[in-house]
């Protein structure tokens, strides 16, 4: 019986696993719970406050729920065979690890030197938690909506994150791997 439990949800078992895992990591990495501020919130909506990154969710959430709709086709396309449970697994192990990088100091010291985020600390374990949720959700989202309105959703929340924030997923890869000053400089309103 209990063989057949496990068997059935092994999926969510792996998946709080990782979640698990991840937690403890990026403890050790010393990123603190929540906000030192000593508040727990919800939502973040200034993507320049000095709360961004330190509660559940802030407008880089919306990155992360991005990174979920491309795990969805990336795996749909390279593993077809996989369960659906099989590649959410996969994705969260993905997510999860770029949670650890991105956390790591010298991801959080490149971010400083090369991207606007210049006061940047890395995310609060909540925050972490908040992110992995945001791409558990996009992969879901993605599974449901067909190809083609994924990559509209995309392309929509890449147009609506440069207007709202002058930020991106596509625009944070080129400045983490090949900054641009001109970029930059646009992100900090010179």
């Amino acid at each position: 019986m209990m063989h057949a439990t496990i068997r059935r949800h092994w999926g969510a078992l792996a998946v709080a696993g990782i979640t698990a895992a991840m937690v403890f990591v990026v403890r050790l990495e010393g990123r603190v719970w929540f906000c030192e501020c000593n508040r727990l919130l919800f939502w973040i909506a200034d993507a320049n406050s000095s709360h961004t990154s330190q509660h559940l969710l802030d407008p880089y959430s919306f990155t992360h729920f991005q990174h979920g709709l491309i795990f969805y086709w990336a795996l749909a396309w390279l593993v077809p065979r996989w369960s659906w449970q099989g590649r959410l697994v996969t994705a969260t192990a993905i997510e999860a690890l770029w949670e650890i990088v991105e956390n790591s100091e010298f991801v959080i010291n490149r971010y400083r030197e090369a991207t606007a985020a210049l006061g940047y600390t890395g995310d609060s374990v909540v925050n972490s938690l908040g992110d992995l949720l945001a791409c558990v959700i996009g992969f879901a989202v993605a599974g449901r909506i067909g190809w083609r309105w994924t990559l509209a959703l995309f392309v929509g929340i890449e147009a609506g994150l440069l207007l709202w924030i002058r930020d991106s997923l596509l625009l944070n890869v080129l400045m983490l791997f090949w900054p641009v000053e001109a970029i930059k400089n646009w992100q900090l309103g010179e």
